[in-house]
């Protein structure tokens, strides 16, 4: 069974910057694609930030600019960099990993969720 553990978040000021890392454990296997959703309180999950093993990366509007999604594919670890923090970013970041299994019948895909790391952008 994988796991996926994130660490990094914590308390910042606005301007300030954390830089996330999620690390994946157990039957470690290749993932198509990794990246980070999060969460604020009373909102939807939403995804932040996604990276596939060609290296195409996607972010989503509010963060464009701002943060950056690495990954490393030899360790099956996915990085988030976050600059310019804004109150707007506090949230639980969740690790996120998918993998696609073609079959006969089509693709099978599997999804796996870190437990989240608090992000907690405050003056």
């Amino acid at each position: 069974q994988v796991q996926l553990v994130e660490s990094g978040g914590g308390l910042v000021q606005p301007g300030e910057s954390l830089r996330l890392s999620c690390a994946a454990s157990g039957n470690i296997f290749a993932f198509d694609t990794m990246g980070w959703y999060r969460q604020a309180p009373g909102k939807q999950r939403e995804s932040v930030a996604t990276t596939t093993t060609d290296g195409n990366t996607n972010y989503a509007d509010s963060v464009k600019g701002r943060f950056t999604c690495s990954r490393d594919n030899a360790k099956n670890t996915v990085y988030l960099q976050m600059n310019s923090l804004k109150p707007e970013d506090a949230a639980v970041y969740y690790c996120y990993a998918e993998q696609v299994e073609v079959t006969a019948w089509g693709p099978q895909r599997y999804d796996y969720w870190g437990q989240g790391t608090q992000v907690t952008v405050s003056s």
